[in-house]
């Protein structure tokens, strides 16, 4: 069954069950699925999809960071629980230890030795890893792995 489809149904059994946060985390989802598809002028692949529902599981996270720093206790549990929804029509994520292996890889092929070579691991990092890895902490471990030490 397609990302999108299996989206609506479980919208159809959040309104059945009168789950209303689901409901509306779910309806605000396939906007922007929809939203993506009038953008690209087609029907949305898997991944076209996935990488939808990556960006907003970015944004909650974000949102999840300044609500926690400001105290907002409300809008944390709110922004948390809508990141659970959205988390799992995502892939399973990997491990730092499991990028970490990959990184080390690319790092090798590439022959990459400082932070100039950056932009040319995670390029590759990213393809590679895509929507199974949070962008930063990808981020932090190719730093981490190019930095002189």
């Amino acid at each position: 069954m397609k990302l999108q489809e299996r989206i609506s149904e479980d919208l159809k059994t959040a309104m059945k069950a009168r789950d209303a946060e689901r409901v509306n985390t779910l309806r605000m989802v396939l906007a922007q699925l929809k939203d993506q598809r009038i953008a690209l002028g087609k029907d949305l692949s898997d991944e076209e999809g996935v990488a939808v529902l990556m960006n907003a599981a970015k944004k909650r996270k974000e949102a999840i960071e300044i609500y926690a720093k400001s105290d907002r206790s409300d809008l944390l549990l709110k922004e948390k629980n809508e990141l659970d929804i959205i988390s799992s029509y995502l892939p399973a994520q990997l491990s730092a230890g499991e990028i970490e292996g990959i990184v080390v890889e690319i790092i090798a092929e590439t022959g990459a030795s400082s932070l100039q070579d950056l932009g040319k691991v995670m390029s590759q990092a990213m393809a590679r890893l895509k929507g199974q890895a949070d962008g930063k902490l990808v981020q932090q471990i190719v730093r981490n792995r190019l930095a002189p030490q």
